[in-house]
């Protein structure tokens, strides 16, 4: 059970802060089904940044890993600006850009990978080897009867996404700018009228998506693969957007759904484990967590109420 609750935490928490990402966007008004490529050309800038500063700074140390995240970061917010500018300068079909968008991040970063890794590291190979993330254990909270077992085995990114979900919060329901923010979602002319401009502000937003999932794209790349390759477009991107329809689009109950599929995925893998099951089931339990999803979305997802003027082309002057 304990490791199942470890485990369930470090694949959700990922997922819940790119789930957040995709919720500012979507509540500007921006569609976005772009967080998968977002996450992977984020994690390829990461794991860039590991391979060649591999000579400066101690492999796995705490600098290496910190500027990691921050070059992650970067890499998801400068790649989201393709999708901010087909969808908000150009007016381009919202759902087709985030599509384009993720096959080509898929395509380019792979590319790459295997084009620079001769130079890099020489030897060939389609992944960067960053091997595993360090854990800490929070000493006194760690030793609380049951909900102990959560402040165990952490690795660091678990620590900084609670932090950066408390920021985002804070910002998106309790600033000026979160205020503009969803308005730009719900009655993008309204904003117009008050003076501020929406473009600027559904930029931004889209800005943040890129960047957090670029972050979630890095903690992936940092744990479950122990190296950036293909197995970072493994759906997780669409998870989080799942995650945020469940969620109503709000930062609260999209964790939730991400805590759902965090532990069905933890959940199958310890059942594999204790029934001893053969390789080809174990990859069979690995749907759990998308069956969850359809399941989730086909039964709870009617009552939802997405921001008004998601997907529509803001048009300055029309009322």
């Amino acid at each position: 059970m304990n490791r199942m609750i470890i485990d369930g935490l470090a694949f959700a928490l990922p997922l819940f802060i790119m789930a957040v990402g995709g919720i500012y966007s979507e509540q500007s008004g921006i569609t976005n089904l772009a967080l998968e490529g977002f996450q992977g050309v984020g994690a390829f800038t990461g794991a860039l940044f590991v391979i060649m500063s591999a000579d400066v700074l101690k492999p796995g140390s705490l600098p290496q890993i910190l500027l990691a995240f921050a070059a992650a970061m970067a890499g998801g917010a400068v790649y989201s600006l393709l999708h901010a500018l087909l969808c908000i300068r150009f007016r381009a079909n919202m759902v087709i850009s985030g599509i384009v968008i993720n096959i080509l991040a898929m395509a380019v970063t792979a590319y790459l990978t295997k084009q620079l890794n001769p130079l890099l590291t020489g030897a060939p190979s389609d992944k960067f080897q960053l091997g595993v993330s360090m854990r800490i254990t929070i000493p006194v909270l760690s030793n609380i009867p049951v909900l102990g077992v959560v402040f165990k085995d952490l690795y660091l990114f678990e620590i900084w996404i609670v932090l950066l979900a408390v920021i985002a919060w804070f910002i998106l329901y309790k600033s000026r700018f979160g205020l503009r923010l969803r308005a730009c979602g719900d009655h993008p002319q309204a904003v117009d009228a008050a003076g501020v401009r929406v473009e600027r502000i559904r930029l931004w937003a889209v800005l943040v998506s890129g960047a957090l999932s670029g972050f979630a794209g890095m903690c992936f790349a940092y744990s479950i693969s122990a190296s950036f390759s293909s197995a970072i477009y493994a759906g997780y991107g669409y998870l989080a957007i799942a995650a945020m329809i469940f969620g109503n689009w709000k930062i609260l109950p999209a964790l939730g759904a991400c805590l759902l599929f965090g532990f069905a995925r933890s959940g199958g893998n310890e059942i594999v484990l204790l029934l001893q099951m053969p390789g080809a089931y174990a990859d069979l339990v690995m749907i759990l967590p998308y069956l969850l999803t359809l399941l989730l979305l086909v039964f709870f997802s009617g009552n939802n109420q997405a921001p008004r003027a998601l997907g529509e082309v803001y048009e300055k002057g029309k009322r």
